[in-house]
């Protein structure tokens, strides 16, 4: 196609050039000017006009090479036209496959729009939670299901954990909601609803197993234990040597048995901890001093930098059990003499607890695991300290309570740092 802006200027020259001539043959010059000049503005203003309605009525553009400016635009928009029903049809193509997908998956899936107004759903939502579409489109998903909890979890609007909630179709079932913001700045919400109910029997099950055990075996124990220390301060001859080694280890069995049931009310517990206002530094000032006492003639050299103005909402028994057991296990598990720095104080608009130290480290393959039951790193060194096991699995529990979660950040030859940041709603600084 010859460059149409070139062939428009060459028409321009010519209309001109006979407006000239007839204007000198008919000695009216710039009156044949002045009409070709509105004319030739007139047929491409007319041109304009064609374009602008074949536009609006959305109509296809034909193929053309007369050459005309307006011809150009039209190929231009006509080869447009092409792209974007290709471009339709895929977006339609990846559309149907994403329904299909969505609509076999035996979750609900749930696709809410800003208010929590409910695009589509899938035909899962109708049997977990009585979701019919269409007939629930446009509607408000947290009004439709009436459920306190889940009004409360979308407008918090912190989706890090997902909700588990009775179903509103049927109440024998227990379900799990986890929601995904997308779409542009995040407007839009994923919500995927998963019936948990055999899960969540199976883990109270186990729970109260473990809690029952934990009460049955206590009772038999004390009484071992007690028979035992009877037997070590009568002198019995018969047995003597191994009667404290028994008695050491009834003991590690009671520390065991006293963990789990504090880890299972933990895991139990579906009530808020409580929100007394707790010194922390005071807290931490008697967790140093029996923690100089543990280490004894190992002689660590242990550090307390805490701010006293900074005070912590939560339940102070929890606190003071999660506090001492990462501060204890910097001791245990450290060489004699290594230093031991715990530090309390506001980083930004949170309070952070920290527990570092000069020991070993922890490889990092171990790190993932050392919140899970039992897991130790060296099994029989542990259990030589005197560890159960579960004391870093208890922390996990009681800062999940306080709306926080530990780090734990190692280096091989460089010793370990326990960290901890609770949430600004729960600090309380007294400071000037």
């Amino acid at each position: 196609m010859p460059n149409p802006i070139k062939t428009e200027l060459i028409r321009l020259v010519a209309i001109l050039a006979i407006a000239v001539v007839i204007g000198i043959l008919s000695q009216q010059l710039l009156l044949m000017l002045l009409l070709g000049i509105s004319g030739f503005f007139c047929w491409h203003f007319i041109q304009l006009l064609k374009l602008y309605y074949r536009l609006k009525e959305g109509r296809t553009f034909p193929a053309s090479s007369s050459g005309t400016l307006w011809d150009y635009v039209g190929e231009h928009i006509r080869v447009l036209q092409i792209k974007s029903q290709k471009r339709k049809r895929r977006l339609n193509r990846y559309f149907s496959h994403f329904r299909e997908a969505a609509t076999a998956l035996p979750d609900a899936t749930i696709i809410l729009e800003r208010q929590g107004n409910i695009a589509w759903c899938n035909p899962a939502s109708s049997m977990l939670l009585g979701l019919d579409w269409p007939a629930v489109a446009g509607k408000n998903f947290a009004q439709l299901l009436q459920h306190p909890v889940l009004s409360d979890y979308l407008a918090h609007g912190d989706y890090s954990c997902p909700l588990e909630f009775s179903s509103h179709a049927d109440k024998t079932k227990v379900l799990s909601l986890f929601i995904t913001p997308f779409g542009k700045r995040e407007s839009q919400q994923l919500a995927m609803v998963r019936d948990i109910t055999r899960l969540y029997h199976l883990d109270h099950a186990r729970r109260d197993f473990i809690a029952n055990v934990s009460h049955e075996l206590r009772t038999p124990l004390t009484v071992i234990s007690g028979f035992l220390e009877t037997m070590e301060d009568s002198g019995a001859e018969k047995g003597g040597e191994f009667i404290p080694l028994m008695r050491r280890q009834a003991k590690r069995m009671d520390e065991t048995i006293s963990d789990l049931l504090v880890l299972s009310r933990l895991e139990m517990g579906d009530k808020r901890p409580a929100q007394e206002r707790v010194d922390v530094a005071a807290l931490l000032a008697r967790i140093a001093d029996e923690a100089v006492v543990l280490s004894g003639d190992a002689g660590h050299q242990i550090s307390l930098a805490a701010d006293p103005a900074l005070l912590l909402r939560g339940d102070k028994k929890e606190l003071q059990s999660a506090f001492s057991n990462l501060v204890f296990n910097a001791v245990r598990h450290t060489p004699g003499r290594a230093h031991v720095q715990i530090d309390w104080a506001m980083q930004g608009k949170e309070a952070q607890f920290s527990v570092a130290d000069t020991g070993e480290g922890i490889p990092a393959r171990h790190i993932p695991r050392l919140t899970e039951r039992f897991y130790r790193i060296d099994a029989a060194r542990s259990r030589d300290l005197g560890g159960t096991g579960l004391g870093l699995a208890i922390v996990k529990h009681i800062l999940q309570h306080h709306g926080s979660k530990l780090e734990i950040n190692s280096q091989e030859g460089r010793g370990s740092c326990f960290s901890c940041r609770f949430p600004e709603s729960r600090t309380l600084y007294q400071g000037p």
